[in-house]
């Protein structure tokens, strides 16, 4: 009797269990496949409960990313609006998940990137001005789950490189999550996003990746925006982020020295980010942090 591991009986070179065995049998359980995620890749595959959990702190986040970004004017300080979510999330019985995070243990409660910031921008009492462009982050964590988003506000009339870099990231952000659906490939999501922002002119970052998402702050996978060979084929339960940093000019990012966390591009030049967090579902993709 031909087993599993044997090679099939159509030629194929293949061995039964990959070829013509799977077509006679059932589809893998949710828990197979959720127990061979795990121990496979690290990743854990959501169940309904803890879609239902995540998709709350998502749709939170979202509602306080929203109104951070309405506040984000002329005059108005980043520290003001860190207040701002702060409030709402005390409101809501929920947390910020950027608060005390990491080491050096992050200050505030949100993110603000300005300008040549990539990323991981510390609010303070600097009034924004008119041409800034800055990403808002905003993270919660509601009944012990996890929603990601942010988004960049314009204030007023910027410079034409900065606009250019804010509407790639968005395009890079929104094309790349077509590609997600049960089989494809993580790398796929690189490969969109750098033709995308090689055809603006613009620089992809490859020191920060998006993340695996909803039980826990971070989680495997990581999610490369930059061309890369990561072979882990997306399935149905998956939460996790993508949050393309783009650059006007090159890639690379310094830390500054001081706070631990501040990342500036390397030439100055603007830099720009879009988040979702995102579900994969049996026919695609839902994007939790949608409003």
């Amino acid at each position: 009797m031909i087993a599993r591991n044997d090679p099939c009986w159509c030629g194929s070179g293949q061995k039964w269990k990959k070829c013509h065995w799977p077509k006679a049998n059932p589809a893998p359980s949710f828990d197979m496949q959720r127990d061979h995620y795990r121990k496979q890749y690290g990743i854990r595959l959501k169940n309904a409960g803890e879609i239902e959990g995540i998709r709350k702190a998502c749709q939170l986040a979202a509602k306080i990313l929203d109104e951070a970004c309405a506040m984000a004017r002329a005059g108005v300080t980043t520290d003001e609006i860190n207040t701002l979510v702060m409030r709402r999330h005390k409101e809501a019985g929920a947390v910020p998940a950027p608060l005390g995070y990491g080491n050096p243990p992050f200050p505030k409660a949100i993110c603000t990137s300005l300008n040549e910031v990539i990323c991981h921008g510390i609010p303070d009492d600097t009034p924004l001005m008119e041409g800034d462009i800055v990403n808002i982050d905003v993270t919660s964590i509601l009944a012990g789950y996890y929603g990601d988003c942010s988004r960049m506000v314009i204030i007023g009339t910027t410079t034409a490189e900065k606009k250019r870099v804010v509407d790639t990231s968005y395009a890079c952000l929104m094309q790349a999550i077509e590609v997600v659906k049960p089989g494809a490939m993580v790398c796929e999501i690189g490969d969109v996003i750098e033709k995308i922002a090689k055809e603006a002119g613009c620089s992809v970052v490859n020191q920060f990746v998006g993340h695996g998402v909803g039980c826990e702050f971070h989680e495997p996978p990581q999610i490369p925006h930059h061309k890369n060979t990561m072979q882990i084929p997306f399935e149905t339960g998956m939460t996790f982020t993508i949050e393309p940093m783009i650059n006007a000019g090159v890639r690379d990012a310094v830390i500054d020295s001081k706070d631990g966390w501040t990342a500036r591009t390397a030439d100055n030049r603007p830099s720009a980010q879009w988040e979702h967090t995102l579900l994969v579902t049996p026919h695609g993709v839902d994007i939790l942090t949608l409003l």
